[in-house]
């Protein structure tokens, strides 16, 4: 099965999740991710906060969603924020969609310190959602039951 995380620059959100994804995901299961408008480099807090958890950073790259063409992914996921006004890509193909909605950590301004803690802060969102992912019986669910749980995960840890 092949993910797909879609995000507005490809520097952050989408970032972080493939290579969580990709860290924590059996065999068998892969995540790749794209931008609608590539920043064409990974922001270095993403890198930075990756490390610290122990996941590895290489072959990340900002990337357009052009570079997936042929990919055919069974899922998309959008990680940007709509509730801060922000525009998803959007993705044309019959691959199941679901949003998990992120705020941008890079956005956030102040101290070296508070802007780390808001990259850890975006990458424990994304662990628990994906070790809630990891932990469906994907092979028993049908397009639809998928589709609802994956809509059900996108709320966790989500403000109210």
């Amino acid at each position: 099965m092949k993910l797909l995380f879609l995000c507005t620059a490809n520097s952050c959100r989408s970032i972080l999740s493939e290579a969580l994804f990709n860290h924590l995901a059996p065999a068998g299961l892969r995540a790749y991710s794209a931008g609608s408008q590539p920043r064409g480099e990974v922001h270095p807090l993403s890198l930075a906060a990756l490390r610290r958890a122990g996941i590895a950073c290489d072959g990340l790259s900002s990337k357009g969603s052009e570079t997936h063409a042929e990919l055919a992914p069974d899922i998309v996921i959008t990680v940007c924020d709509k509730a801060a006004g922000e525009s998803c890509p959007v993705f044309f193909g019959p691959a199941l969609k679901a949003h998990w909605g992120l705020s941008d950590p890079s956005e956030l301004a102040g101290s070296s310190d508070a802007r780390e803690a808001a990259f850890d802060h975006t990458l424990a969102l994304i662990e628990r959602r994906v070790r809630a992912f990891l932990a469906l019986p994907l092979a028993q669910l049908s397009g639809e039951q998928l589709k609802a749980e994956l809509a059900r995960i996108g709320t966790l840890g989500a403000r109210p």
